[in-house]
C-alpha cells in the first residue's frame, strides 16, 4: 500500500481547522535563521498551499525576507489549540513568481495594498502618525483604480523536506507522524511522543 500524501492530510486537517478553530487557522509561526545562524521566529499567515509548498507574503526588506535571502531554509508551525493538533513543516524556501505575487496582491483590501507601499517593515518609526501620513501619501499616489504591487513586496514558498503531524492524547501519549521527502517521493514513520 502506498504511503498517504502529506499534502492531502494537511488539506484535511486545515479544512477541519477552518471550520472549528475560531481564531485565524492560517496563522503559523515562521522560523528563519540569518546567514550567521541567528534564529528568529514570528507569526505569518498561510496564503496558499499545494504540492509545490506553502506560501506566505511579506515586505522584501523585512528581517524575515533578509534571513530567507541569506539562508533559504525555514520552518513553519501551525498549532490549532481547540483541535489539539500541530503541524510542523521544514524545508527550503524560494520566491513565488511575480505573476503569482501580483495575483495575490490584487485580492488584498485596498488599505492593505496601500499599507504595503507605506510601511518600512520593522524599521524604527518616530510615531504612529508617521505611518498614517505614509498611508495617506500612498492613497494620493494611487487615488483611483488598482493599486500595483510594490517592487519591495512579494511572497515565498516553503518546499517541505519534512512535515510532522501531531495530535494531543491523554497522559502525553501523543500521536506523532513524520513524512520525509526522498527523491520527490514521500515516506512516513510514527514517532514516540
Amino acid at each position: 500500500m502506498a504511503d498517504p500524501d502529506p499534502f492531502q492530510l494537511f488539506d484535511a486537517w486545515f479544512a477541519i481547522a477552518k471550520e472549528n478553530e475560531g481564531d485565524d487557522p492560517t496563522a503559523c509561526a515562521l522560523a528563519t535563521a540569518s546567514a550567521s545562524g541567528q534564529p528568529s521566529v514570528r507569526m505569518v499567515l498561510l496564503k496558499a498551499f499545494d504540492a509545490r509548498g506553502f506560501v506566505f507574503y511579506t515586505n522584501l526588506e523585512s528581517p524575515k525576507a533578509r534571513d530567507l535571502q541569506a539562508n533559504p531554509r525555514a520552518a513553519l508551525c501551525f498549532y490549532w489549540a481547540k483541535l489539539a493538533r500541530q503541524v510542523r513543516i521544514e524545508g527550503t524556501v524560494q520566491p513565488v513568481s511575480p505573476d503569482e505575487a501580483d495575483a495575490y496582491f490584487a485580492t488584498r483590501p485596498r488599505l492593505s495594498q496601500l499599507g504595503a507601499w507605506a510601511s518600512h517593515q520593522s524599521q524604527p518609526m518616530p510615531s504612529r502618525f508617521t505611518l498614517e501620513q505614509a498611508v495617506a501619501a500612498a492613497a494620493l499616489r494611487f487615488p483611483l483604480g488598482n493599486v500595483p504591487r510594490p517592487p519591495h513586496w512579494s511572497g515565498f514558498r516553503l518546499r517541505p523536506d519534512a512535515i510532522e503531524f501531531w495530535i494531543q492524547r491523554p497522559f502525553r501519549h501523543h500521536e506523532r507522524r513524520i513524512f520525509r521527502r526522498e527523491n520527490d517521493r514521500w515516506s512516513h514513520t510514527w514517532l514516540f511522543p
